[in-house]
C-alpha cells in the first residue's frame, strides 16, 4: 500500500497521500488551498555517514584557533550584554565576523546595520526574516556579493490524506 508524495507550489509544501492500490496517474488537489492540482514528487532516502561532512570542511578557509578565541570572547561579552540594547549585540556579531575573517551576506549586514542604528530586532525580523531565511548568513572570504539566494525548501504536512 504506497504512500505518494505532493507538492502544491501555491502553499510550497509536500502533503502524503496514502492508496490502498498503486496509481500512477491520480493528481490530487491540494488539502489546504483546494486550488490546485499537486505535482508528484519523487520520496527521497537518506545514507548516512561523514565522509562528506568531512570533505566539505576542507573547503572552509577558517583558522580553528581563530574560531576558537573568537567564541571565548563572544561568551564573556555575551554575559555582560544588555538585552534591551540592540547596538551591544550588533556590535558583538561585527567583532566575531572581524576576528574569523567570515563576511555577512548582504541581508545580514542590512540587520547588523540597522541594530547598530538602535531599531529593535523583532521589527527587523519581521520585516527581513523571509530575506534573512532565504541566503546565506556568512560568505566564505573573497565571496563577497555572491550569497547563495535560494527559495526555502518546501513545508511538509505530516498528515496522510487518502488519494
Amino acid at each position: 500500500m504506497p504512500i505518494y508524495e505532493f507538492y502544491c507550489d501555491t502553499c510550497h509544501m509536500i502533503f502524503n497521500f496514502f492508496s490502498k492500490t498503486i496509481n500512477t496517474s491520480k493528481r490530487p488537489k491540494c488539502p489546504k488551498c483546494k486550488t490546485r492540482t499537486l505535482t508528484r514528487e519523487i520520496s527521497l532516502f537518506a545514507i548516512g555517514g561523514r565522509k562528506k561532512e568531512e570533505d566539505a570542511m576542507d573547503d572552509f578557509p577558517i583558522d580553528e584557533s581563530k574560531m576558537e578565541q573568537a567564541m571565548r570572547m563572544m561568551a564573556t561579552e555575551a554575559e555582560n550584554i544588555d538585552e534591551d540594547d540592540p547596538r551591544q549585540a550588533a556590535n558583538l556579531m561585527q567583532k566575531l565576523t572581524d576576528m574569523t575573517g567570515l563576511e555577512l551576506g548582504p541581508g545580514m549586514q542590512e540587520a547588523i546595520q540597522r541594530m547598530k542604528d538602535g531599531q529593535d530586532p523583532e521589527e527587523i525580523e519581521s520585516q527581513m526574516g523571509d530575506l534573512l531565511e532565504a541566503e546565506e548568513p556568512f560568505l566564505l572570504p573573497g565571496k563577497r556579493g555572491k550569497a547563495a539566494k535560494r527559495r526555502l525548501p518546501p513545508r511538509r504536512d505530516e498528515t496522510l490524506y487518502d488519494l
